[in-house]
């Protein structure tokens, strides 16, 4: 039986949004997108699943895969890349999509695949709720 694709998807680029308050990220990479994750887990978002991206030292903060709601995915290379496969996979699944960044370049590549943008400030707001 094949599953139901969620109606709402979130693509988090979580490199982007960690870096949009300068809280000290840059010294502990791995503990700043755990704080994320958490957040991510316990906020009230209208999204059916969330989808983390992370690259880099911070993939040591929070493993790969499922949490309730929350998937975390840990970029092999390029992070705009992963991000742009798991909006194309969740587009073609059937699902709206929206991805957080402020990547200009990024913003056009996942607009391509019918992503709608919103911003890390609007995120950080959503969570700080």
């Amino acid at each position: 039986m094949a599953r139901r694709p969620p109606g709402t998807v979130l693509v988090v680029d979580g490199a982007n949004v960690v870096g949009a308050r300068p809280d000290g990220w840059w010294k502990d990479r791995a503990g700043a997108a755990q704080r994320l994750h958490e957040r991510l887990m316990t906020a009230a978002l209208p999204h059916d699943l969330v989808v983390l991206v992370l690259e880099g030292q911070a993939k040591g903060g929070v493993r790969a895969g499922r949490d309730a709601h929350v998937r975390t995915v840990h970029a092999g290379g390029n992070g705009d890349d992963t991000i742009v496969a798991e909006t194309e996979k969740a587009a073609v699944a059937g699902s709206r999509v929206s991805v957080v960044t402020a990547d200009r370049i990024l913003m056009g590549r996942v607009e391509f695949h019918g992503a709608t943008v919103m911003s890390p400030t609007w995120l950080l707001g959503e969570l700080d709720d």
